[in-house]
């Protein structure tokens, strides 16, 4: 039982209780019966109208409530339509007051959603204007009177914040384009001009519009600064150039190129007037002193050619090298030539630092080498022969590999040029072969001659008795020592004479080595060294040819005969044989037999 019900029955109890009270009351006074039927009608008249009129109230608020869940229904149908949520569905098992109150409950919640969506559809909406009045864009497309989606308002704000981006990029764009025209127009002394250029120069850089067409006038008009001031720096460099040129033509002095040192480096208005003005200066000197202008040209065009490797053909074409009428045209011709070989350089000067190089480095190869066959290098104290030596034997290993580098290139060049790479007149290759044969066939004139010497030298000893000293401190096995050697040769007679036919004059004969055929079979015997009348005699014999011939100083003539020895002491005869055919082949042909050794 519900409690309502519970007071209900009380109420009636107590109802009855009351009337029973009243009755008895009524009873107790002594109310007749007419006044109690009277009494208990106004009792009852009194209820049934408190009652009708309490049952009417609940009624009116029944209605009431029925009516404004109607009207909650209807308003939240219309928010869900503008919010575009779905629609509002009511529970089930509800009661009228529960029904209203969540009804309204519900459209108070839509109404706080719309109110927050139309105010920050209007927030957007202002710093949308914002950012379209400074980058001139169109505004974002939304109606702007009714409600948005939720992704509609997402939309809007990524929108917003894009453009919020591009907005700081090109301010931060325009900021530094503004400094960089800034410094442009100081460095080109220029003032603003147009009304673009005046608002680009403004102090206050947010009244200036980032639209697409501002941003790329202010890139043009920087471009165009720029230009202008390469143009200026190009030529201001062009004529430091020419005045560095003509200083050295004209031999200025060092006071009055002070003078102009600080438009060296700059390159503003003022600085590019006063290199004009030099330039016009020093070419009204150099017209005046045409002479020695063009001497100091010619001095560089030759520096010019050895860097360029021309050859003399080449050089030679330039016939206004050696013109003595020292004009104007002259001059124009010469310096036309060192524009053209400057040019030259320039374009290829990769190919000529590459071909430079390996020309130092072949002369330090030669110079090395020539260091090597050199005697004196042996005294050297200070470790300088073993550095040599190693980068003599770098020189010798990597000059190929070099060669091999320079000649890709090489190949590469003539193939994009279409012409050969030429170095003192000749396919660079080509010369370096040359050099290497040049080289080649030195080296083997240098051997050629030191044999020859050899011979010749062999040839005095066997002739004039020379006595020949060996470097090595080594003894032959079996030769007598130094000391055996003086007894044995103070003890017999002098080695040989010549008497006053030959001019009086006493030679000794130097102490040979054997053939290895000799040595084995025979007994080592030095002419005039023997103790018999029978080796003096054949001694005497072996001289016979030149009887009348002095000992003395020899002419060139008698050095380059072939001498032939008839006869010799028994063990002496193979060798003065081998030694025979030697001097002969050295002398025709100019190569020492493999019989005769040197030491």
């Amino acid at each position: 039982m519900r409690v309502s019900e519970a007071h209900a029955a009380e109420s009636v109890a107590y109802f009855n209780t009351a009337l029973g009270r009243l009755q008895d009351i009524w009873e107790e006074i002594g109310i007749p019966e007419e006044q109690r039927l009277k009494r208990t009608n106004d009792v009852h008249k009194h209820i049934k109208v408190l009652l009708d009129m309490m049952i009417a109230e609940d009624q009116d608020l029944k209605q009431q409530l029925q009516k404004n869940i109607e009207s909650c229904q209807q308003e939240l149908r219309v928010l869900c339509g503008e919010l575009q949520l779905p629609p509002f569905e009511e529970e089930e098992g509800c009661t009228i007051l529960q029904m209203e109150k969540n009804c309204r409950t519900r459209v108070e919640v839509m109404k706080e959603h719309k109110r927050q969506r139309m105010e920050e559809l209007e927030a957007l909406i202002a710093k949308d204007r914002q950012l379209c009045d400074i980058m001139c864009t169109a505004p974002f497309s939304i109606d702007q009177n009714s409600v948005p989606s939720v992704k509609r308002l997402k939309d809007y704000r990524v929108y917003l914040d894009n453009l919020t981006k591009e907005k700081e990029l090109r301010h931060n764009e325009f900021v530094s384009t503004k400094e960089e025209i800034i410094a442009c127009m100081n460095d080109l002394e220029r003032h603003p001009e147009t009304s673009f250029e005046m608002d680009v120069m403004c102090e206050n850089e947010d009244a200036f519009y980032l639209s697409n067409d501002n941003i790329a006038a202010l890139k043009l008009l920087l471009s165009q600064l720029q230009r202008r001031k390469a143009e200026n720096e190009l030529l201001c460099s062009r004529w430091r150039t020419q005045i560095k040129e003509l200083w050295e033509r004209l031999q200025v002095p060092q006071e009055e190129r002070e003078a102009l040192a600080e438009h060296m480096v700059n390159s503003k208005k003022k600085n590019l007037e006063a290199l004009q003005a030099e330039v016009e200066r020093l070419e009204v000197l150099k017209m005046q002193s045409m002479k020695s202008v063009i001497e100091t040209i010619r001095a560089e065009i030759a520096v010019l050619w050895t860097k360029c490797f021309y050859s003399n053909e080449q050089q030679q074409a330039f016939s206004a090298y050696h013109d003595e009428d020292f004009t104007e045209e002259l001059l124009s011709l010469h310096e036309a030539e060192v524009g053209h070989l400057k040019k030259y350089y320039e374009d290829h000067k990769e190919l000529f630092e590459g071909v430079t190089k390996w020309q130092d480095n072949w002369n330090m190869y030669l110079e090395l080498d020539r260091k090597a066959n050199d005697p004196s290098r042996f005294t050297n104290r200070g470790g300088n022969l073993l550095k040599e030596e190693k980068r003599r034997a770098e020189l010798q290993k990597g000059l190929p590999k070099f060669e091999k580098t320079l000649k890709v290139q090489i190949d590469s060049w003539e193939q994009e040029h279409n012409k050969n790479f030429l170095v003192n007149g000749q396919n660079f290759l080509e010369y370096v072969a040359q050099q290497w044969k040049d080289y080649h066939d030195e080296k083997e004139r240098e051997k050629l001659e030191r044999q020859l010497k050899k011979t010749k030298q062999t040839q005095e000893d066997m002739l004039y008795g020379t006595t020949m000293r060996t470097p090595t401190k080594r003894r032959i096995p079996g030769n007598p020592t130094p000391g055996k050697m003086r007894k044995i040769n103070s003890s017999s007679t002098p080695s040989s004479f010549l008497n006053a036919g030959h001019g009086g004059t006493m030679c000794q004969t130097s102490t040979l080595k054997l053939p290895p055929s000799a040595s084995k079979s025979q007994t080592l015997r030095t002419p005039g060294r023997g103790k018999t009348k029978r080796a003096l005699d054949r001694n005497k014999e072996n001289f016979s040819h030149i009887r009348n011939t002095p000992c003395g100083p020899r002419s060139q003539d008698t050095q380059d005969c072939t001498f032939t020895f008839s006869s010799v002491a028994d063990s002496y005869s193979e060798f003065a044989r081998d030694l025979t055919k030697a001097a002969k082949s050295t002398v025709m042909t100019g190569l020492l037999n493999s019989t005769v050794s040197h030491q």
